[in-house]
This record gives structure tokens, C-alpha cells and sequence, in this order.
């Protein structure tokens, strides 16, 4: 008896003729099972919005950004990537940190700027749609050197929807509302908005993690703990804290890519070859399958 449901497909229409998969790991499920919760928090963040609580529509966003770094690892560590997933994921994103953060910010005080806090929510939902979809595109480009893998292209769509909260932030932490409070918020929205689709390199983070020294674990278990308690105890404190730590580490990044982008120009030219060598093509095309599941989480 036929399903009345068209069968799942983890990988696409070229990879599936050569082998026929009759039932499917439950393990190929989980990754995306994270992603869809990670949706689910994101839409409950824009009803919480429109019903003025706030702080619990930050709390899903944020959870949302945490779910959406899991689910890549979780897929690299259980071998279940797919190209399913990765283009769930990116639908996912748009909506948890494109489209969310802007109906917050607006109902939380642009909708008082009008048709104009409207416009800069817009902006920086389509800045977020451009930016994921440039990044899968990138994604395709093997001809880079293999240090670009430590750099993101542009403020990564999660990072900037939490940077984005940052007045939201301040407020609840306690501190007075200014007198130019809205066209402020609106200009730093717009230009969150463009650095995500800027070219300005960021730190990508990825590579962070993947080992650790046997006699760091304990004082990463304490860290760890010790971030998750003071998050819980002072959550506003926290976040601007996180926000501005963020956004002070953008010209150290410049920095660190143009003087990499000069050595390795001054290592091309001495050997005659060109900047992005031939080498460097195997390690992007790994790079390239471990980011199918995990765009930018």
C-alpha cells in the first residue's frame, strides 16, 4: 500500500540514483528535527512580539540561535548532512534572524516612526535574505585559500539578529530611554542590515572547539557553567555584554584577513603561482561539505 506521502529525499535528484535508499537512519532525521524547533522558536518570538512581551521573544530568538548552532555539529558528528537540511536550515534562518528581530524592534518602538520604522524592518529582512543566499552561493567556490575558512564574508545572519537587539537590550537592563531614541534605533538597524551584506570579513569561529587539550576540559566544564549562570541571573547585562564584545571584534578581523590576503599575495607572487593555490582546493571542498547542514550556526 502506497503512502500518501512523497518519500523523503536527504540528498539531491544526482546522488539518489546511485543508490536507493528504502528506509531512512533515524539519525539523517535529527539534525533537521533541530532546525525545525529552531523555527518554531523563532515564529513564537514574533507572536510574543506582537503581545508586547519581549523579553521571552529575545529568550526565543535566542534559543532559536542556539538550536540553529547545534543542529550542524549534531549533523557532522552523526555523519547526516544533507542538502535537505541546508536548504531547511536557510529557510529556518530567514525567519528566526531576518524577519523575527525586525518585528520585534518594530513593535517594540519603531511602529512609532511609522511607515519608516516599517521600511528599516524591511531592509533588514531582505539584508538577511541576500545575505544567506550569497553565502550558499560562496559555498560553491573552491578556488580560495584555506584560511578564508576562519573568516565569514559580512556579520553572519544569527550574530547580527542578536547585535540587532542591543537597545532592546539596554532597556531592559535598566538604562533610561533617550530622547532620540527611535531614529537612533532606526539607523543602527539599517546598518546592522548593511554589514550583513557587506564584505567586511568577521571571525567564523568554526574551527573552535573541534579539539580540546585533556587538561582544559575541566576549566571549559566551569566556564561554561559559570556563562549559563550569569546569562540566567543577569540575562540584559549579558547580552549587551555578548553584543559589544561582538561588534569590537570586527576591525580585529579586518585586520587579521588583510594581513593574511597580503602574505598570502606575497607568497604567490614569489612563487609565480596564483593567490588561492591549487592545494587549497581540496580543503575548501571539504569545508564546503561540512557547512551543508550548518550554514553559518
Amino acid at each position: 500500500m502506497s503512502m500518501p506521502f512523497q518519500p523523503f529525499e536527504p540528498d539531491t535528484p544526482k546522488e539518489t540514483k546511485r543508490r536507493t535508499i528504502r528506509q531512512v537512519p533515524v539519525r539523517m532525521l535529527v539534525p533537521s528535527m533541530l532546525t525545525l524547533l529552531a523555527l518554531c522558536s523563532g515564529l513564537t518570538s514574533i507572536r510574543l512580539s506582537f503581545e508586547g512581551d519581549f523579553p521571552i521573544a529575545i529568550a526565543a530568538i535566542v534559543l532559536a540561535a542556539v538550536l540553529d548552532a547545534l543542529d550542524g555539529r549534531v549533523a557532522r558528528a552523526l555523519k547526516s548532512t544533507s542538502r535537505f537540511g541546508a536548504e531547511l536550515d536557510s529557510l529556518a534562518d530567514f525567519v528566526n534572524f531576518g524577519v523575527a528581530p525586525s518585528i520585534l524592534l518594530y513593535a517594540w518602538l519603531l511602529d512609532g516612526l511609522g511607515n519608516f520604522g516599517w521600511i528599516a524592518g524591511l531592509v533588514f529582512a531582505v539584508c538577511a535574505a541576500l545575505r544567506l543566499a550569497r553565502f550558499h552561493v560562496a559555498l560553491d567556490d573552491v578556488d580560495r585559500p584555506s584560511w578564508a575558512s576562519r573568516f565569514f564574508v559580512g556579520v553572519p545572519a544569527p550574530a547580527g539578529a542578536l547585535v540587532l537587539l542591543l537597545p532592546v537590550y539596554l532597556q531592559l537592563a535598566g538604562l533610561p530611554q533617550f530622547e532620540a531614541g527611535a531614529p537612533a534605533v532606526l539607523v543602527y538597524e539599517l546598518a546592522i542590515g548593511f554589514l550583513m551584506v557587506s564584505s567586511l570579513p568577521t571571525f567564523s569561529g568554526k574551527q573552535l572547539g573541534e579539539r580540546v587539550s585533556r587538561e582544559l576540559v575541566l576549566p571549559i566544564f566551569m566556564a561554561v557553567v559559570l556563562v549559563a549562570t550569569l546569562l540566567i541571573a543577569f540575562p540584559w547585562q549579558m547580552l549587551t555584554l555578548g553584543s559589544l564584545a561582538y561588534l569590537a571584534t570586527l576591525p580585529f578581523a579586518f585586520t587579521a584577513h588583510r594581513k593574511l590576503r597580503a602574505a598570502d599575495a606575497s607568497a604567490a607572487n614569489a612563487s609565480g603561482a596564483k593567490p588561492a593555490a591549487n592545494a587549497a582546493k581540496a580543503t575548501a571542498k571539504t569545508e564546503k561539505k561540512s557547512k551543508k547542514e550548518d550554514p553559518e550556526g
